[in-house]
Order: structure tokens, then sequence, then C-alpha cells
């Protein structure tokens, strides 16, 4: 099913799966800390992104990664608004998200032509972020996680009940009932289960097996698997750059089970294979429930010949 999100004044609607490529300026980032830290090479990246097929680009400016150290405001600035600009001016429509949990960040992010806050704290870490992502008429995701940035990545504060889904359902319920508080609008939000987040490897499995009642809360779901060690464990990968085929599996599975939105370090796999997987979902449908037609639908496929099958 097709849905929409407003950000800035203009609404996108979400035909196909929504990918959002990773964009770490960060010196400490746990999969590539250190790669983008210069504006110029970040620019670069998320122009090799936006070519592999990234409807959007989110931008880090402070590690979530466990026992991450967190910077401060101006830090982050220096950091994040360079980019911003730098992505804007090259794209002029292109959504850009700012992955910070800092009200002051997220200011001056918006103000150099970012469209969207990703905050992994869902507002708890800065109450003013429901106010200033209201003011800009901003897109916003919230994630669920519990602790600072310190221990979001750990699992300190990993401790649920018999239901792991049914709590993150509760807590996120939470704070989109505070971020409409403030005066965010309810199509503004995406919510993210936060896979990973003080969740461990079996959390983050029953969480992405329960996704439909996630997606009961009415709000698209965007999912960050990308490379987490959940997908480690069970490949039995260690390098986080190696886990990109076992990270495809976990998106995929996830659309199946209502996600849209897929934040993503490895764009090109990851743009075929829920490309394909959309489009064989969709053909189970009578031709004429398709959301949409399916030439449209596939980036690129209209106009071209078909390619042979190879044996």
């Amino acid at each position: 099913m097709d849905v929409t999100w407003r950000i800035r004044g203009r609404t996108i609607t979400i035909t196909r799966p929504f990918v959002l490529g990773i964009l770490n300026v960060t010196p400490d980032s746990f999969s590539n800390g250190g790669l983008f830290a210069t504006r110029e090479a970040a620019v670069a990246h998320a122009e090799r992104m936006v070519e592999e097929g990234a409807d959007g680009i989110d931008i880090g400016g402070e590690s979530t990664r466990p026992r991450a150290y967190e910077v401060s405001a101006a830090e982050e600035i220096r950091r994040v608004v360079p980019v911003v600009a730098g992505v804007r001016a090259r794209y002029v429509d292109l959504p850009i998200s700012v992955d910070t949990s800092k009200s002051e960040v997220a200011r001056a992010a918006l103000d150099s032509g970012a469209d969207i806050i990703n905050d992994v704290s869902a507002f708890r870490l800065d109450r003013r972020m429901g106010d200033i992502v209201a003011e800009h008429v901003a897109g916003v995701i919230l994630m669920h996680s519990r602790g600072g940035v310190a221990e979001m990545g750990t699992y300190q504060f990993a401790e649920y009940g018999h239901d792991v889904v049914d709590e993150v359902v509760s807590e996120l319920s939470v704070a989109i009932t505070s971020a409409k508080a403030t005066g965010v609008a309810s199509d503004a939000i995406v919510v993210d289960p936060g896979i990973g987040f003080a969740k461990r490897s079996e959390d983050s499995l029953r969480v992405l097996a329960g996704l439909p009642r996630i997606t009961a809360l009415g709000f698209p779901v965007m999912v960050g698997v990308s490379r987490k060690r959940f997908v480690g464990e069970l490949s039995r990968v260690d390098k986080p750059a190696d886990r990109v085929a076992g990270s495809v599996g976990a998106n995929v599975t996830a659309l199946l089970r209502g996600a849209r939105l897929f934040r993503v370090h490895d764009v090109a796999p990851n743009r075929q294979a829920l490309d394909v997987a959309r489009a064989i979902e969709d053909a189970r449908r009578p031709p004429g429930e398709l959301s949409v037609p399916p030439d449209s639908h596939l980036p690129g496929f209209a106009g071209r010949p078909p390619i042979p099958d190879s044996r």
C-alpha cells in the first residue's frame, strides 16, 4: 500500500520502497567512521548513493555506536551543516534527513536546507525538538530507544517483559502523542522501532517479526537493520561492511511485514532487492488493483527493451 509523508510543505507519495542512504560524517561510526569526514568526500558519497537509487540522504554527525561519546551541539553543527548545504546545492528536491537528538543542531540543519529530522531518541533527550520540527513544518522520524547516546547502543536498558513488541509499540505511542502535542502534524511522522537500540539480538528479531503490530499505529514505518550486530551474529560475519547480504535479507523481510522506508549503507543491492520484492508482491493482486502501473513502478523500466534471460 502506498503511503504519504509531508516534509517542508510538500507531500511525497511513497509508491515503492523508500531507500534512505546513510551518510555518516563522524570520525567514530561503527561501520565507516572517518571515511566521509570532509565536506567534499561526504557530498561525493551522497552523489554515488543517489546514482545507485537512493530516494533520500540521512546525514549524521554523532555516532550512536555502543559506548559512543556525546559531542557538543557546536561540534555536531560544524560537521553536519556544510554537508547539508553541499548536498542541497547539488540536489534541489532531494529529501535530506539529519540524524540528531539536539534541537540546536536540528534548527541549524533545517535552516541550511534539510527537510527531515531523524531523532533516535524520539524527542526524549531534548524536549525542544518538537517545537523546532513544528516551526519548520519538517518531517520527522521518531525512533524507539532507551537511555542516552552512550547507552542506547548497549544492552544496559534492554530489559523487557514477556512481549518486547508490545513495549516498543507502547513507548512509540507515547512519543507520537508527545510530538503531536508540540504541533507536529500526524502526516509528518514516520516511526522506527529502533532495531539494535537497547535491544538484544533476540529482541530485534521479535520486533522485525512483529512489524505488523507497529504499522498498526497508522504511521509509515522505517527500519534500520543495515550492518547491525544481529545480522552479523546470524550470518557469522564479524566485519560490519561485509554484512550486506544479511542486511538485504532482513530489509526484504521487513518490507513483506509492512515497512516502507529503509535506512541503508549499501544502496545498490538494497534498491534492487526491495524493488524486485515489491513488484512480486504487487503481482499477487489482480492487475486492476496494482498500486501503480508496472512500467512506472520500477525505475528505468519504461521504454527499455526486454532483457534476455541468461542460462
